[in-house]
């Protein structure tokens, strides 16, 4: 796994998909078009991500995650910036862009996976997407940042991960937006791993909305990765340069886990040491 932003959004794909409660789906009413349930982080399932942003390892969400971010959202006024967006395929659908879908009626954390409960709006790019809703055709995504993780630098190969890449288990994440989107991840995925990244994509197009932006964080990150300086980043190493055989290297960069955390996340000391 290379270094990466410590302050990076990204941005998870899921089979799971977004509905249309069968209740709800019948004509529009005059509070909306129904009410739409988002299941986006499946919990405990490890799934890989291969990123130039975020480098190679595997990843899990655990029950208890998102409670933070669900007791803010919940707490927060409408415009309040807790309030966590609903939008089709991240805002970057180039017919509807980033409007809104509806109101959050109902946040919470379900055995299996974090549910957002929308109200649609009656309007017109809402009731475009409305067969595809009722039909389940659309995956989950969500936009996030990681507040608490642990990391297994050596886990060693099992059934879930026979490349013995490292493992990352996300313990709290903030929020910003979850919706339904059009490409979900690959269905040919075992059923352990179909979810996926889609920060690269998220950031390509960023890129032409904020070329700037999408710059200077390029920017930061390759001088993390090689060590040099970078403006409000913490230094780091880059990958190994030893060959594959040897083991204190094959992930890490030659770093341990806990030193490579204290240089991403000086603001986590204490946690996962």
């Amino acid at each position: 796994m290379e270094l990466t932003l410590p302050d990076l959004d990204v941005v998870r794909t899921t089979l799971v998909s977004c509905q249309v409660r069968a209740d709800d789906d019948q004509a529009a009413t005059d509070e909306g078009l129904g009410l739409m349930d988002v299941r986006f982080s499946p919990f405990n399932t490890w799934y890989r991500i291969d990123s130039w942003w975020e480098g190679s390892f595997l990843e899990r969400t655990v029950p208890g995650a998102f409670k933070r971010t669900i007791a803010a959202h919940n707490a927060a006024t409408r415009v309040d910036a807790h309030n966590i967006k609903t939008l089709f395929n991240h805002g970057m659908d180039f017919t509807i862009g980033d409007k809104l879908l509806g109101d959050i009626v109902d946040l919470a954390e379900d055995a299996d996976s974090p549910r957002s409960t929308v109200q649609l709006w009656d309007t017109s790019y809402n009731r475009d997407l409305l067969p595809g809703l009722r039909s389940g055709a659309y995956g989950s995504s969500f936009m996030f940042r990681v507040i608490k993780e642990e990391w297994d630098e050596e886990p060693g190969v099992s059934d879930h991960n026979p490349d013995g890449l490292p493992e990352r288990t996300i313990k709290e994440a903030r929020v910003f937006e979850a919706g339904p989107v059009t490409w979900p991840a690959s269905p040919t995925a075992s059923a352990g791993m179909r979810c996926t990244s889609a920060t690269d994509a998220y950031y390509d197009h960023l890129a032409r909305r904020d070329p700037q932006r999408v710059d200077g964080m390029r920017s930061r990150l390759l001088a993390l990765r090689s060590g040099g300086p970078a403006s409000g980043t913490p230094s780091g190493r880059g990958p190994a340069t030893a060959t594959p055989t040897d083991p204190a290297a094959r992930h890490s960069g030659g770093l341990t886990p806990g030193e490579r955390r204290r240089r991403l996340y000086p603001y986590l000391k204490g946690v996962g040491q």
